[in-house]
């Protein structure tokens, strides 16, 4: 080799050596439930990897699995998954824990308006242990889908008049409803109420639009246990009598898709269900006996169950990751793609997206379900939240099944409520 060629050899040496090393495209990696939701998402990746030139991919799970997958991996030193799909019974537990980044500082610095997302919604799954740790993502609020067609039918309206000295309408309280419920029964050949009453998430769920509705809550304003009130009894008995004398039959063991089934055949006059059921259900292919006969309503008495997702940050990734994923959380939240997003059957948590022209144009109902939405009240939201579902709802089929008392019942799920909430400090 000549002197030559040796230092050019060296000048290239020395120059791969000094130069930085080209850093690998970020790829983000969430785990996600396996619903429509996900898939809405999924579709308008690659747009974000052209604007940004980052991937994101999704690993659908259900969600029943899911919550255990995840703790696995924020418990760890690093997690496979870099940005997170949360649920509200997880909002408490995960920021408890230590497991999610602040978001305040990454919205300050970004200026994120927040101002858009429905109040609800951030108070639902966006702060928790005194930051913020999660975006709304997406909601699943409780109300009330009804068969209007009953409502107008002349011979049930001659017959609740003569029962009840005044004109058949859709309720406005929950006792009303309660008593309509078993007037459709008894009158109109079908359930007056499709119920969920399967032990655990299902009729805890169903429960909490019962407590709100009755003007009763889980907690008092200084966070101290109020559920067992005179409103919370009015609530449970309602409830117990609702499943005994409206609902259909086996409606201790059924779940949504149970209840989905009845009102899709024409089968049932009411459920209290997740608003956005209201399009699936007033389908002329999948629901013919129904659809054009079916309407949506906030809970008779003002309030029902607010329920949804938040995205997340683990804290255990590195900066750039954890900026990459933030620049995501913009982008899928922004305006823009939540407006695409609903236009494909999205259940949003903007408020800006339920009033957005083209989303009403599509889907008038929506201007419903952001009422539903706003209204809706929280379960309670602490470290032991999905273990107070089965606390609950244990209480709940004691009670519809005869098993024990309303106040009996009231107080253990009180107590239950107040003993883990203790754990939790």
């Amino acid at each position: 080799m000549t002197i030559k060629s040796l230092l050019l050899a060296t000048t290239s040496l020395l120059a791969a050596l000094t130069l930085p090393a080209k850093a690998d495209p970020i790829v983000l990696r969430a785990l996600m439930e396996d619903v429509p939701e996900t898939q809405i998402i999924e579709a308008m990746l690659p747009e974000f990897k052209k604007q940004t030139g980052i991937t994101v991919e999704f690993e659908k799970l259900a969600y029943g699995d899911m919550h255990d997958k995840l703790v696995t991996q924020l418990t760890g030193a690093s997690s496979a998954y870099t940005v997170l799909e949360v649920d509200f019974l997880w909002a408490g537990e995960f920021p408890a824990a230590g497991w999610l980044t602040e978001l305040s500082p990454l919205v300050q610095s970004a200026k994120f308006d927040l101002s858009p997302f429905i109040p609800s919604m951030l108070d639902l799954v966006g702060h928790s242990n005194g930051g913020l740790y999660l975006i709304p993502m997406y909601n699943y609020s409780m109300g009330m889908i009804y068969r209007t067609d009953l409502i107008t039918d002349p011979k049930l309206a001659a017959a609740w008049k003569t029962v009840n000295g005044k004109e058949l309408t859709a309720p406005k309280s929950l006792a009303d409803y309660v008593s309509l419920s078993k007037f459709m029964k008894a009158n109109a050949g079908i359930a007056g109420a499709a119920m969920q009453g399967q032990r655990g998430d299902p009729n805890a769920m169903e429960f909490s639009n019962y407590l709100f509705s009755a003007g009763g809550r889980y907690l008092d304003d200084s966070g101290k246990v109020a559920l067992d009130s005179p409103e919370g009894k009015t609530a449970l008995d309602l409830y117990v009598d609702n499943v005994k004398n409206g609902a259909q039959q086996g409606a201790l063991s059924a779940t949504l898709d149970d209840t989905q089934r009845l009102m899709c055949d024409g089968k049932a006059f009411s459920m209290i269900t997740y608003w956005w059921m209201l399009p699936q259900i007033d389908d002329a292919k999948k629901c013919p006996a129904v659809a054009g006969k079916v309407a949506l309503s906030v809970m008779p008495g003002g309030h029902g169950e607010s329920g949804g997702w938040g995205w997340g940050i683990p804290k255990n990734v590195d900066a750039p990751t954890r900026d990459a994923a933030w620049t995501f959380i913009q982008w899928v939240q922004g305006k823009k793609i939540s407006v695409a997003r609903a236009l494909e059957g999205h259940a949003p948590v903007r408020a800006d997206v339920y009033s957005d022209p083209a989303v009403l144009a599509k889907f008038p109902s929506y201007s419903m379900a952001q009422d539903v939405v706003a209204s809706g009240k929280a379960f309670p939201i602490f470290a032991y939240s999905a273990q107070y579902e089965d606390v609950l709802g244990t209480q709940l089929s004691l009670a519809a099944g005869g098993q024990a008392d309303t106040p009996t019942a009231l107080k253990a799920a009180a107590d239950g409520l107040a003993d883990l909430m203790k754990k939790a400090k």
